[in-house]
Protein backbone atom coordinates (compact mmCIF):
# COMPACT_ATOMS: atom_id res chain seq x y z
CA UNK A 1 0.00 0.00 0.00
CA UNK A 2 1.80 3.05 -1.17
CA UNK A 3 1.74 6.59 1.09
CA UNK A 4 -0.51 8.48 -0.96
CA UNK A 5 -3.36 5.82 -0.95
CA UNK A 6 -3.07 5.53 2.97
CA UNK A 7 -3.36 9.44 3.38
CA UNK A 8 -6.25 9.81 1.32
CA UNK A 9 -8.20 6.46 3.37
CA UNK A 10 -7.51 8.40 6.51
CA UNK A 11 -8.95 12.14 5.16
CA UNK A 12 -11.54 10.68 4.14
CA UNK A 13 -12.11 8.13 7.22
CA UNK A 14 -11.69 11.83 8.79
CA UNK A 15 -14.32 13.01 6.91
CA UNK A 16 -16.75 10.00 7.40
CA UNK A 17 -16.31 10.68 11.34
CA UNK A 18 -16.84 14.81 11.27
CA UNK A 19 -19.66 14.61 9.37
CA UNK A 20 -21.88 11.98 11.30
CA UNK A 21 -20.91 13.51 14.82
CA UNK A 22 -21.84 16.95 12.94
CA UNK A 23 -25.19 15.18 12.20
CA UNK A 24 -26.11 13.50 15.08
CA UNK A 25 -25.47 16.43 17.21
CA UNK A 26 -27.73 18.69 15.13
CA UNK A 27 -30.56 16.78 14.69
CA UNK A 28 -30.80 14.31 17.38
CA UNK A 29 -32.63 15.68 20.83
CA UNK A 30 -29.85 17.26 23.24
CA UNK A 31 -27.68 18.58 20.66
CA UNK A 32 -24.09 18.35 21.48
CA UNK A 33 -23.99 15.51 23.90
CA UNK A 34 -21.61 12.76 25.14
CA UNK A 35 -24.37 10.06 24.14
CA UNK A 36 -25.03 12.30 20.45
CA UNK A 37 -21.11 12.42 19.92
CA UNK A 38 -20.32 8.67 20.69
CA UNK A 39 -23.34 7.59 18.02
CA UNK A 40 -21.82 10.00 15.58
CA UNK A 41 -18.26 8.60 15.95
CA UNK A 42 -19.67 5.23 15.44
CA UNK A 43 -21.42 5.37 13.26
CA UNK A 44 -18.79 7.70 11.02
CA UNK A 45 -16.62 4.80 11.97
CA UNK A 46 -19.23 2.26 10.32
CA UNK A 47 -19.49 4.62 7.29
CA UNK A 48 -15.55 4.63 6.37
CA UNK A 49 -15.19 0.98 7.37
CA UNK A 50 -17.94 0.15 4.45
CA UNK A 51 -15.81 2.61 2.35
CA UNK A 52 -12.82 0.70 2.90
CA UNK A 53 -14.55 -2.35 2.15
CA UNK A 54 -15.84 -1.56 -0.86
CA UNK A 55 -12.31 -0.58 -1.69
CA UNK A 56 -10.79 -3.67 -0.84
CA UNK A 57 -13.52 -5.34 -3.20
CA UNK A 58 -13.06 -2.79 -6.11
CA UNK A 59 -9.30 -3.42 -5.48
CA UNK A 60 -9.41 -6.63 -7.37
CA UNK A 61 -10.37 -4.69 -10.66
CA UNK A 62 -8.11 -2.94 -12.85
CA UNK A 63 -9.19 0.50 -14.08
CA UNK A 64 -10.74 -1.09 -17.41
CA UNK A 65 -13.17 -2.70 -15.47
CA UNK A 66 -14.49 -0.01 -13.39
CA UNK A 67 -14.41 2.31 -16.95
CA UNK A 68 -16.70 -0.58 -18.45
CA UNK A 69 -19.25 -0.33 -15.28
CA UNK A 70 -19.19 3.32 -15.86
CA UNK A 71 -20.22 3.47 -19.21
CA UNK A 72 -23.28 0.35 -18.70
CA UNK A 73 -24.92 2.58 -15.95
CA UNK A 74 -24.39 5.84 -18.24
CA UNK A 75 -25.93 3.77 -20.90
CA UNK A 76 -28.59 2.56 -18.98
CA UNK A 77 -29.94 5.43 -17.88
CA UNK A 78 -29.54 7.16 -21.33
CA UNK A 79 -31.73 3.91 -22.35
CA UNK A 80 -34.05 4.98 -19.59
CA UNK A 81 -34.46 8.63 -19.92
CA UNK A 82 -35.08 7.92 -23.67
CA UNK A 83 -37.62 5.00 -22.85
CA UNK A 84 -39.41 7.50 -20.87
CA UNK A 85 -39.46 10.35 -23.48
CA UNK A 86 -40.95 8.22 -26.04
CA UNK A 87 -43.82 6.22 -23.47
CA UNK A 88 -44.34 10.11 -22.41
CA UNK A 89 -44.78 11.42 -26.24
CA UNK A 90 -47.44 8.66 -26.77
CA UNK A 91 -48.91 8.47 -23.24
CA UNK A 92 -49.36 11.47 -20.82
CA UNK A 93 -47.42 10.25 -17.34
CA UNK A 94 -47.77 13.10 -15.87
CA UNK A 95 -51.64 13.05 -15.59
CA UNK A 96 -50.90 9.27 -14.01
CA UNK A 97 -48.73 10.50 -11.20
CA UNK A 98 -50.00 7.93 -8.81
CA UNK A 99 -48.11 4.95 -10.80
CA UNK A 100 -45.43 7.56 -12.17
CA UNK A 101 -42.58 6.56 -9.43
CA UNK A 102 -43.57 2.72 -9.16
CA UNK A 103 -42.79 3.27 -13.46
CA UNK A 104 -39.43 5.66 -13.27
CA UNK A 105 -38.36 3.18 -10.92
CA UNK A 106 -38.36 -0.25 -12.72
CA UNK A 107 -37.75 1.46 -16.27
CA UNK A 108 -34.57 2.97 -14.65
CA UNK A 109 -34.07 -0.43 -12.64
CA UNK A 110 -34.39 -2.26 -15.87
CA UNK A 111 -32.78 -0.07 -18.38
CA UNK A 112 -29.33 -0.08 -15.93
CA UNK A 113 -29.02 -3.63 -15.14
CA UNK A 114 -29.35 -4.15 -19.39
CA UNK A 115 -26.46 -1.97 -19.68
CA UNK A 116 -23.95 -3.17 -17.14
CA UNK A 117 -24.95 -6.82 -18.19
CA UNK A 118 -24.07 -5.92 -21.87
CA UNK A 119 -21.12 -4.00 -21.44
CA UNK A 120 -19.74 -6.51 -19.07
CA UNK A 121 -20.20 -9.51 -21.74
CA UNK A 122 -18.64 -7.20 -24.11
CA UNK A 123 -15.81 -5.89 -22.15
CA UNK A 124 -13.45 -7.17 -25.17
CA UNK A 125 -15.61 -5.52 -28.09
CA UNK A 126 -15.48 -1.99 -26.35
CA UNK A 127 -13.25 0.59 -28.30
CA UNK A 128 -12.71 4.18 -28.22
CA UNK A 129 -13.51 5.44 -31.50
CA UNK A 130 -13.44 8.99 -33.11
CA UNK A 131 -14.73 9.42 -36.76
CA UNK A 132 -12.15 10.36 -39.47
CA UNK A 133 -9.47 10.18 -36.75
CA UNK A 134 -7.26 7.04 -36.74
CA UNK A 135 -4.94 6.34 -33.64
CA UNK A 136 -1.79 4.49 -33.85
CA UNK A 137 -0.13 2.32 -31.33
CA UNK A 138 3.50 4.32 -30.91
CA UNK A 139 4.62 0.83 -29.07
CA UNK A 140 4.47 -2.60 -29.16
CA UNK A 141 2.36 -3.51 -26.39
CA UNK A 142 3.27 -6.88 -24.28
CA UNK A 143 0.54 -9.65 -24.91
CA UNK A 144 -1.22 -11.05 -22.57
CA UNK A 145 -1.20 -14.60 -21.74
CA UNK A 146 -4.00 -17.30 -21.48
CA UNK A 147 -3.56 -20.35 -19.38
CA UNK A 148 -4.16 -23.56 -20.80
CA UNK A 149 -5.35 -26.53 -18.41
CA UNK A 150 -2.62 -28.97 -18.99
CA UNK A 151 -0.45 -26.33 -17.12
CA UNK A 152 -1.95 -26.24 -14.31
CA UNK A 153 -0.73 -29.38 -13.54
CA UNK A 154 2.78 -27.95 -13.90
CA UNK A 155 4.83 -27.12 -10.59
CA UNK A 156 6.83 -24.89 -12.39
CA UNK A 157 4.26 -22.54 -13.04
CA UNK A 158 4.38 -20.88 -9.57
CA UNK A 159 7.90 -20.30 -9.86
CA UNK A 160 7.29 -18.85 -12.96
CA UNK A 161 4.60 -16.53 -11.83
CA UNK A 162 6.60 -15.70 -8.84
CA UNK A 163 9.71 -14.25 -11.26
CA UNK A 164 7.60 -11.10 -12.31
CA UNK A 165 7.71 -12.01 -15.95
CA UNK A 166 3.89 -12.79 -15.98
CA UNK A 167 2.64 -10.20 -13.82
CA UNK A 168 -0.35 -8.36 -15.16
CA UNK A 169 -0.55 -10.70 -18.03
CA UNK A 170 -2.06 -13.87 -17.12
CA UNK A 171 -5.71 -14.61 -17.69
CA UNK A 172 -7.44 -17.84 -17.23
CA UNK A 173 -10.91 -18.30 -19.05
CA UNK A 174 -14.19 -18.84 -17.33
CA UNK A 175 -15.12 -21.63 -19.03
CA UNK A 176 -11.82 -23.66 -18.27
CA UNK A 177 -12.71 -23.01 -14.49
CA UNK A 178 -16.06 -24.52 -15.27
CA UNK A 179 -14.71 -27.25 -16.65
CA UNK A 180 -12.19 -28.13 -14.06
CA UNK A 181 -15.38 -28.09 -11.69
CA UNK A 182 -17.12 -30.15 -13.51
CA UNK A 183 -14.28 -32.83 -13.67
CA UNK A 184 -14.17 -32.95 -10.08
CA UNK A 185 -17.50 -33.42 -9.65
CA UNK A 186 -18.15 -35.69 -12.45
CA UNK A 187 -15.29 -37.24 -13.83
CA UNK A 188 -12.76 -40.53 -13.05
CA UNK A 189 -10.80 -40.93 -10.44
CA UNK A 190 -7.80 -39.51 -12.03
CA UNK A 191 -9.27 -36.53 -13.68
CA UNK A 192 -11.03 -35.52 -10.14
CA UNK A 193 -7.29 -35.81 -8.72
CA UNK A 194 -5.63 -33.66 -12.01
CA UNK A 195 -8.68 -30.96 -11.78
CA UNK A 196 -8.52 -30.80 -7.87
CA UNK A 197 -4.58 -29.91 -8.26
CA UNK A 198 -5.75 -27.76 -10.97
CA UNK A 199 -8.20 -25.82 -8.66
CA UNK A 200 -5.60 -25.95 -5.95
CA UNK A 201 -2.74 -24.38 -8.56
CA UNK A 202 -5.35 -21.68 -9.49
CA UNK A 203 -5.60 -20.59 -5.75
CA UNK A 204 -2.24 -20.04 -5.29
CA UNK A 205 -2.03 -17.83 -8.24
CA UNK A 206 -4.21 -15.68 -7.09
CA UNK A 207 -2.68 -15.42 -3.56
CA UNK A 208 -0.03 -13.73 -5.58
CA UNK A 209 -0.07 -10.36 -4.69
CA UNK A 210 2.21 -8.81 -7.60
CA UNK A 211 0.92 -11.44 -10.42
CA UNK A 212 -2.37 -9.76 -10.45
CA UNK A 213 -4.13 -12.93 -12.61
CA UNK A 214 -7.47 -12.01 -14.35
CA UNK A 215 -10.45 -13.69 -15.53
CA UNK A 216 -12.30 -13.73 -19.10
CA UNK A 217 -16.01 -14.21 -19.10
CA UNK A 218 -16.06 -14.65 -23.36
CA UNK A 219 -17.42 -17.82 -24.32
CA UNK A 220 -17.98 -20.04 -27.23
CA UNK A 221 -20.90 -22.86 -26.97
CA UNK A 222 -20.92 -23.45 -30.55
CA UNK A 223 -17.33 -24.93 -29.87
CA UNK A 224 -16.67 -27.66 -27.62
CA UNK A 225 -13.30 -28.92 -28.17
CA UNK A 226 -11.33 -27.19 -25.45
CA UNK A 227 -8.30 -26.25 -27.21
CA UNK A 228 -10.06 -25.26 -30.34
CA UNK A 229 -12.31 -22.83 -27.73
CA UNK A 230 -8.70 -21.67 -26.27
CA UNK A 231 -6.94 -20.98 -29.89
CA UNK A 232 -10.26 -18.87 -30.98
CA UNK A 233 -10.15 -17.03 -27.27
CA UNK A 234 -6.41 -16.12 -28.20
CA UNK A 235 -7.25 -15.32 -31.85
CA UNK A 236 -9.89 -12.78 -31.02
CA UNK A 237 -8.31 -11.50 -27.75
CA UNK A 238 -4.97 -11.17 -29.80
CA UNK A 239 -3.04 -13.39 -26.67
CA UNK A 240 -0.40 -16.03 -26.35
CA UNK A 241 -0.95 -19.78 -24.61
CA UNK A 242 1.25 -20.60 -21.76
CA UNK A 243 0.68 -24.87 -22.03
CA UNK A 244 2.65 -27.86 -21.17
CA UNK A 245 1.31 -29.93 -23.55
CA UNK A 246 3.54 -30.45 -26.68
CA UNK A 247 0.59 -31.33 -29.36
CA UNK A 248 -0.57 -27.82 -29.18
CA UNK A 249 2.48 -26.76 -30.99
CA UNK A 250 1.84 -28.01 -34.42
CA UNK A 251 -2.37 -26.95 -34.16
CA UNK A 252 -1.09 -23.28 -33.40
CA UNK A 253 1.12 -22.75 -36.11
CA UNK A 254 -2.15 -23.45 -37.92
CA UNK A 255 -4.31 -21.22 -36.56
CA UNK A 256 -1.73 -18.49 -36.33
CA UNK A 257 -1.58 -18.35 -32.04
CA UNK A 258 2.00 -18.28 -30.60
CA UNK A 259 2.11 -20.92 -27.80
CA UNK A 260 4.31 -20.66 -24.94
CA UNK A 261 6.28 -24.22 -24.00
CA UNK A 262 7.12 -24.24 -20.24
CA UNK A 263 9.10 -27.15 -21.31
CA UNK A 264 11.59 -25.47 -24.07
CA UNK A 265 11.03 -22.32 -21.67
CA UNK A 266 12.94 -24.79 -18.66
CA UNK A 267 15.45 -26.19 -21.51
CA UNK A 268 16.13 -23.12 -22.96
CA UNK A 269 17.47 -21.42 -19.24
CA UNK A 270 19.45 -24.37 -18.59
CA UNK A 271 22.86 -23.68 -18.01
CA UNK A 272 25.02 -23.56 -21.79
CA UNK A 273 28.26 -25.49 -21.35
CA UNK A 274 30.68 -23.79 -23.07
CA UNK A 275 33.19 -25.56 -25.55
CA UNK A 276 36.70 -26.56 -24.32
CA UNK A 277 35.12 -26.72 -20.81
CA UNK A 278 35.69 -29.06 -18.12
CA UNK A 279 33.56 -31.15 -16.31
CA UNK A 280 33.07 -33.87 -13.89
CA UNK A 281 30.81 -36.44 -15.31
CA UNK A 282 29.42 -40.29 -13.97
CA UNK A 283 29.71 -42.19 -16.58
CA UNK A 284 26.54 -44.39 -16.63
CA UNK A 285 26.61 -46.41 -19.47
CA UNK A 286 27.69 -47.63 -23.10
CA UNK A 287 27.21 -44.82 -26.14
CA UNK A 288 25.87 -46.27 -29.58
CA UNK A 289 29.80 -46.03 -30.99
CA UNK A 290 32.68 -47.77 -30.05
CA UNK A 291 34.19 -46.67 -26.70
CA UNK A 292 31.61 -44.28 -26.18
CA UNK A 293 30.14 -43.67 -22.73
CA UNK A 294 26.69 -42.03 -21.67
CA UNK A 295 26.48 -39.81 -18.21
CA UNK A 296 23.79 -37.25 -17.35
CA UNK A 297 24.32 -33.87 -15.64
CA UNK A 298 22.65 -32.72 -12.77
CA UNK A 299 19.54 -31.21 -14.93
CA UNK A 300 19.10 -34.19 -17.05
CA UNK A 301 21.21 -33.08 -19.70
CA UNK A 302 22.08 -36.30 -21.76
CA UNK A 303 26.59 -36.04 -21.93
CA UNK A 304 28.17 -38.34 -24.42
CA UNK A 305 32.30 -39.11 -23.68
CA UNK A 306 34.52 -40.08 -26.63
CA UNK A 307 36.52 -42.77 -24.80
CA UNK A 308 34.31 -42.69 -21.66
CA UNK A 309 33.16 -46.73 -22.51
CA UNK A 310 36.10 -47.59 -20.21
CA UNK A 311 34.65 -46.22 -16.82
CA UNK A 312 31.36 -47.21 -16.54
CA UNK A 313 30.35 -46.34 -13.20
CA UNK A 314 33.05 -44.08 -12.23
CA UNK A 315 33.18 -40.11 -12.34
CA UNK A 316 35.64 -38.67 -14.37
CA UNK A 317 36.78 -35.58 -15.87
CA UNK A 318 35.51 -34.68 -19.59
CA UNK A 319 36.15 -31.69 -21.98
CA UNK A 320 33.31 -30.20 -23.90
CA UNK A 321 34.11 -30.61 -27.48
CA UNK A 322 30.29 -29.15 -28.73
CA UNK A 323 27.02 -28.58 -27.33
CA UNK A 324 23.52 -29.58 -29.51
CA UNK A 325 20.35 -28.38 -29.41
CA UNK A 326 17.45 -30.56 -30.42
CA UNK A 327 13.45 -30.57 -30.14
CA UNK A 328 14.14 -33.07 -26.93
CA UNK A 329 16.49 -31.05 -25.60
CA UNK A 330 20.24 -30.36 -25.18
CA UNK A 331 23.30 -32.57 -25.54
CA UNK A 332 26.82 -32.29 -24.59
CA UNK A 333 29.74 -33.96 -26.47
CA UNK A 334 32.67 -34.83 -24.82
CA UNK A 335 36.25 -36.49 -24.60
CA UNK A 336 37.52 -38.45 -22.04
CA UNK A 337 40.46 -36.82 -20.56
CA UNK A 338 42.69 -39.76 -20.40
CA UNK A 339 45.56 -40.30 -22.80
CA UNK A 340 44.03 -43.29 -24.60
CA UNK A 341 40.96 -40.65 -25.59
CA UNK A 342 43.27 -38.17 -26.69
CA UNK A 343 44.09 -39.46 -29.90
CA UNK A 344 39.94 -39.22 -30.98
CA UNK A 345 39.34 -36.21 -32.80
CA UNK A 346 36.75 -33.76 -33.30
CA UNK A 347 35.25 -34.33 -36.08
CA UNK A 348 34.17 -37.64 -34.61
CA UNK A 349 30.94 -35.56 -33.87
CA UNK A 350 31.04 -33.37 -36.55
CA UNK A 351 29.59 -35.96 -39.39
CA UNK A 352 27.20 -35.15 -42.15
CA UNK A 353 24.85 -37.49 -39.73
CA UNK A 354 24.92 -35.67 -36.64
CA UNK A 355 21.46 -34.97 -36.45
CA UNK A 356 20.11 -38.34 -36.94
CA UNK A 357 23.01 -39.40 -34.26
CA UNK A 358 21.54 -37.23 -31.82
CA UNK A 359 17.87 -38.67 -32.79
CA UNK A 360 19.41 -42.61 -32.07
CA UNK A 361 21.56 -41.30 -28.89
CA UNK A 362 18.05 -39.71 -27.73
CA UNK A 363 15.77 -43.35 -28.44
CA UNK A 364 18.29 -45.76 -26.25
Amino acid sequence: MTFPLTMIQFIFIVICLLFSVNLSTHYFEGGANWINITIGILGGGGLSGMLLGIDSIFSRYNLRTFNTIILGLFLGYLMAEGLLLSVDAMIDIHSHSENLIIFRFFTFLSCIYLGLTMTLRSSEEIRVCIPFVEFKQMSHKKKDILVDLSILNDPRLIDLASTGLLDHHLIIPRFAVRELYAQAENGDESAKTKSKRSLEMIKKLECLPSLEMRYVDTDFPEIKEPMSKLIRLARYMDTHIITSDMNRIQQSSIEGVRIINIHMLSNALKPITQSGEAINIKIQRYGKEPRQGVGYLEDGTMVVVNGGAEFIGETIRAYVLSVKHTSSGRMVFCNAADEESNGFAEETFQSQDELEETKNYLNI
